[in-house]
């Protein structure tokens, strides 16, 4: 089989060292004199009073990892990336407490790698500078590589994330970023073109409750929880394994005698807080989840989602904006109370403020969500502004025109005009678009709601139009 240490960077042989000019004759005195560069190596000490249970779960394989089985299962792309002997730089983009930290330092001691951790949080430009120039130098010792673990790389500015690349590029370093942010948003074009992007899965059910056993094992005795409040705690944890480790920590110190049911689980811990973020990617796609069921016509998802935003802190105001302009958009003419019920249901939240004019802005989620649909409108807007945009600067019939002097009614301005109100069914059938210019189909209503009583109008009306013309 392959050596993966050598393929990893492991150090050369002796003919490749003396080819190269690195032999032992030619090794410099003082680093003869220096004490050899080891990998760093994790203490493992015995499980203290003060040694968290998460920290003490940690899994010491890979094969451990739970919730990742499309990373790390047998046809996982890391497991295929590891038998290859190859590692390529990655960025791993997944939730709290989904195993970020893990991965990174077993990937290291699976492909034969120094470990070396920095967190964006507390590490500058003095810190990257000083982890580049120990892995130089352990690469330079020994030929081995280093895997450079950057947690909350997002939190680096763009100047800084471009220090890594000559770095990544030559192999002195493996450089395996953790990030909570979209790698799209949060990290710039030049890294990402150097990295794998790998999404990690929020741990699911199952991997929570296995979870549960291993930690019920590593304390010797079962949770005091019957079944509904053990699914309760799962459901606590939101898919984040230290979390809900933390919180068995709470419970293990409880009276073992005493069963907990969900009330009492509730009494004892705090739930965790709901992952939103008013300003980055959360915002985003719960505001989207919002629209789309909106569009699908669900209230019951939508009043979700909307709860979801309220929950997380989003400003009221925010989402009685985007309800108005989805009445604009998605609703349109098919129920043209839409618009000013959004409007209402966003002035009633002004003037009552929170939690009050929130049921106002519920009342508008459930009349957008079962009103009729129609983006008629709003296709017919975007069709007219490319038209306009096309023909320029055409002037309008001169028989539509105002000729409040003498000298444009000379010249013909509003000559011919026919007033629609003297016209049977006020209607007149004349021509408004501009002189020689073909007449434009832009609004096509649906025959959903108000708008198939407008579309069979419209049609009444195109017929006339017709019949008018030479």
């Amino acid at each position: 089989m392959t050596d993966m240490t050598d393929l990893f960077g492991g150090a050369p042989d002796a003919n490749r060292a003396q080819a190269s000019g690195r032999g032992p004759s030619r090794t410099p005195e003082n680093m003869r004199q220096q004490r050899p560069i080891e990998a760093p190596q994790v203490q493992r000490r015995p499980p203290s009073r003060t040694q968290p249970l998460a920290d003490r779960l940690r899994p010491k394989r890979l094969e451990d990892v739970r919730g990742q089985d499309h990373l790390l299962g047998p046809e996982g792309t890391l497991t295929r990336m590891l038998e290859r002997g190859t590692l390529s730089s990655l960025i791993l983009w997944g939730g709290p407490g989904c195993g970020k930290t893990t991965i990174a330092r077993l990937l290291a001691g699976r492909a034969g790698l120094f470990y070396s951790q920095i967190s964006a949080v507390f590490s500058g430009v003095a810190d990257l500078r000083r982890a580049f120039e120990e892995a130089d130098k352990k690469q330079a010792a020994t030929g081995k590589g280093t895997l450079l673990f950057v947690d909350e790389i997002h939190r680096f500015n763009r100047a800084q994330q471009d220090g890594f690349l000559p770095y990544v590029e030559r192999g002195t370093v493996v450089l395996v970023g953790a990030t909570t942010e979209n790698p799209s948003f949060a990290l710039n074009a030049a890294l990402l073109s150097r990295c794998q992007v790998l999404v990690l899965n929020r741990l699911d059910d199952a991997s929570l409750e296995s979870l549960l056993v291993h930690a019920e094992e590593e304390v010797g005795r079962p949770l005091p929880l019957d079944p509904e409040a053990r699914a309760s705690l799962r459901a606590m944890a939101d898919g984040d394994g230290r979390y809900l480790l933390n919180m068995v920590e709470q419970l293990v110190a409880l009276d073992p005698s005493k069963v907990l049911t969900p009330r009492d689980l509730a009494a004892i811990l705090s739930r965790r807080a709901i992952l939103y973020d008013r300003d980055r990617e959360e915002h985003y796609n719960l505001i989207s989840a919002l629209h789309k069921s909106l569009r699908g016509s669900d209230p019951d998802a939508a009043l979700y989602w909307f709860a979801r935003m309220l929950e997380g802190g989003e400003d009221p105001r925010y989402i009685a904006r985007r309800l108005t302009r989805f009445a604009a958009e998605d609703v349109g003419q098919a129920d043209p109370s839409a618009l000013p019920m959004a409007v209402a249901g966003w002035q009633t939240y002004e003037r009552l403020g929170s939690p009050e004019g929130e049921l106002a802005l519920a009342q508008v989620v459930v009349h957008l969500a079962t009103a009729p649909k129609s983006n008629a409108v709003y296709t017919a807007y975007k069709a007219a502004r490319a038209l306009a945009r096309d023909t320029g600067s055409l002037m309008p019939p001169s028989h539509i025109l105002n000729a409040p002097t003498s000298l444009m009614k000379d010249i013909g301005y509003g000559k011919g005009y026919e007033y629609d109100h003297d016209s049977e069914d006020a209607f007149s059938g004349q021509n408004y678009f501009p002189d020689g210019m073909p007449r434009a189909s832009l609004y096509h209503p649906t025959d959903r709601g108000h708008e198939g009583r407008i579309r069979k109008l419209l049609d009444m009306r195109a017929a006339k139009r017709a019949s008018r013309e030479p």
